[in-house]
């Protein structure tokens, strides 16, 4: 298992941990402070893995990050009706 993959899994159990814990703002900060790990993390891995691998890994970063992912496309929706 590469580097790489290894950061990828403590990426989602931080983001497990993080989730089970109590937050008064609806775990809004710890979502974009994942992202701001996630999206290079993702980057390393499709280099050393290839596309598939990453593509795999964006999609479990997906499937944690569902509701900010839901927010985004609700907002680019209304973003692109008013132009």
């Amino acid at each position: 298992m590469t580097l790489s993959l290894i950061l990828a899994c403590a990426w989602a159990v931080l983001a497990n941990v993080l989730g089970m814990l109590p937050s008064r703002d609806n775990h809004w900060r710890r979502a974009y402070l994942l992202i701001a790990l996630g999206i290079p993390l993702v980057g390393y891995v499709t280099y050393e893995n290839g596309p598939w691998v990453g593509l795999i890994v964006l999609a479990a970063g997906m499937s944690v990050l569902r509701w900010p992912l839901r927010y985004l496309a609700v907002w680019i929706k209304r973003t692109l009706k008013r132009a």
